[in-house]
């Protein structure tokens, strides 16, 4: 189930992205033509097209399709195929036979064991097949169990936020010993379609770099998209030291904004740095030249603002007075 910050929308069908979508997100890192990083037993290999030592004339013909489930139609593209033999070399490695990308693929391979995977962006399955010796070699069909997932999010109740101001990490649902969860693709962005096995995630949305940061659970359903829209309680804040309200920013001022408790929360030097925080409590401290200046404001979700503090703030005066005198 969803947490409370999160509400998804699942679309009913194969998820049969086109060929340009599949192209982007292979180039966006996701695991086009390897096993799952959790495989030790095949990882580091290079690509090739054939064992040299097989004796050709016993090769057979195999063909391969591989499905999002049990019921859906063979798949047409977005598969990445390896076959592997099933003893390592030396280098602890099983030896790569022959690959393939696209949809359902025809090898021609010697009587004997061979180890197959199928990858599709993030899912994959392994299976062990036997070619016999005599007789035909039958088709070998492959059940991935997959579906996706694009992720998205908002502030406050509906206000968009940018792109480039989004992170998303998705991790196992299960917890390591130590406590943490299995990183399964980091930096993932908005609108990008996830390739996944059918199974729970746990998400972790970060907007903007300081403390706004919300984690959700979500369930993806082999052979379905899963489209779920994370709701930060967060805003954009834009602090200024100004001479008179709404003045220019004056330069060379050290920020630092503390939490309610009095927590530091983010430094900077800037004229009028932009930090988006979670919803709460907060002091602004602006230092510039031997004097130093704060405000408390609160943050409302969904609510950007400038808060500005002023060189003729009575209260900042007596603080720099305080500090000569010590």
């Amino acid at each position: 189930m969803f947490s409370r910050s999160l509400s998804a929308f699942v679309i009913f069908g194969l998820m049969l992205a086109a060929p340009t979508a599949a192209s982007a997100i292979d180039a966006n890192g996701q695991n086009k033509g390897r096993l799952p990083a959790e495989d030790p037993r095949i990882l580091g290999f290079s690509p090739s097209v054939a064992d040299p030592m097989a004796p050709a004339l016993n090769q057979k013909k195999v063909h391969f399709e591989a499905r999002l489930t049990e019921k859906s139609q063979p798949m047409l593209y977005g598969l990445s195929w390896r076959i592997f033999k099933p003893i390592a070399g030396s280098d602890g490695k099983l030896p790569l036979l022959a690959s393939s990308e696209g949809g359902s693929s025809d090898f021609e391979l010697a009587p004997g064991e061979y180890f197959v995977h199928v990858a599709f962006g993030r899912a994959g399955v392994t299976k062990k097949i036997n070619i016999p010796a005599d007789g035909e070699a039958r088709n070998e069909s492959f059940v991935l169990d997959a579906g996706g997932v694009v992720l998205n999010a908002v502030s406050g109740n509906d206000m968009r936020i940018p792109p480039d101001e989004l992170t998303f990490n998705i991790y196992s649902s299960d917890v390591q010993e130590d406590g943490e969860r299995g990183l399964i693709m980091s930096d993932v962005k908005p609108g990008q379609v996830v390739r996944l096995n059918a199974g729970t995630y746990h998400v972790v949305s970060n907007y903007g770099d300081v403390n706004a940061t919300i984690r959700s659970d979500i369930q993806v359903a082999a052979g379905k998209l899963l489209k779920a829209t994370i709701q930060h309680k967060a805003a954009q804040i834009t602090l200024k030291l100004v001479s008179q309200e709404g003045g220019e920013a004056i330069a060379d001022t050290a920020w630092s904004i503390l939490s309610g408790s009095g927590d530091a929360v983010s430094e900077s030097v800037s004229a009028f740095p932009v930090v988006v925080l979670a919803e709460g409590k907060y002091v602004a401290v602006a230092r510039h030249k031997d004097r130093i200046y704060q405000r408390e404001f609160a943050v409302t979700s969904g609510h950007n603002q400038d808060v500005e503090l002023l060189l003729s703030d009575e209260s900042a005066q007596a603080r720099s007075s305080r500090m000569a005198a010590e």
